[in-house]
């Protein structure tokens, strides 16, 4: 069957695959983007739905109903799941525990322990981590010097991003690009 939806899947959407490029350095590019959203954006409704389908049920072969349960007391609240939110689309920005819990209408000190208590993590530390785990995908599939990397994830200063770094991985910067470089060679 999930051979069946596979070959159905090609046949509704001719040459929709990612054709350009398999080397992770190439995968981050707007223009590819932009010519899979138009492509998008011209398929008719049943054709949408109809690959939606198709996704979902293949995707689901990987999925247990443990995952589907749902946990009254595990649910996080809208204004926190805002903040990830904010955090995620805007590393590149000047991110404070104090303007996450002002957009969220909340005391800082409040904020700070609710986002804790649901993430596990304090805000900064959270925002540390997403950062680098950014710069190191972008370290991985771009040439970007690490300065414009520092840029990018919201650093001051190259020196403070080599900090971080170091504190979140482990090693250094250059030391991880020299151990990611190896293993794609």
């Amino acid at each position: 069957m999930d051979i069946m939806n596979v070959k159905r899947l090609l046949e509704i959407n001719p040459g929709r695959g990612i054709n350009r490029s398999d080397n992770p350095k190439v995968y981050e590019k707007n223009i590819f983007y932009k010519e899979y959203q138009e492509r998008n954006n011209q398929q008719n409704m049943s054709t949408f739905i109809e690959t939606h389908g198709i996704l979902l049920q293949l995707v689901s072969r990987f999925l247990s109903p443990e995952i589907f349960k749902h946990n009254e007391a595990g649910q996080i609240p809208a204004k926190i799941l805002h903040a990830i939110n904010y955090i995620q689309l805007n590393l590149d920005q000047d991110l404070s525990v104090t303007q996450l819990a002002k957009s969220a209408n909340l005391h800082t000190d409040y904020f700070s322990r609710l986002f804790y208590h649901y993430t596990g993590e304090r805000p900064v530390k959270y925002i540390h981590e997403k950062r680098i785990e950014r710069a190191q995908y972008l370290m991985v599939t771009t040439q970007m010097t690490y300065s414009e990397i520092a840029a990018q994830t919201g650093f001051e200063n190259v020196y403070y991003f080599s900090r971080i770094f170091k504190r979140i991985t482990g090693t250094s910067p250059g030391h991880y690009k020299k151990q990611m470089d190896l293993l794609n060679f």
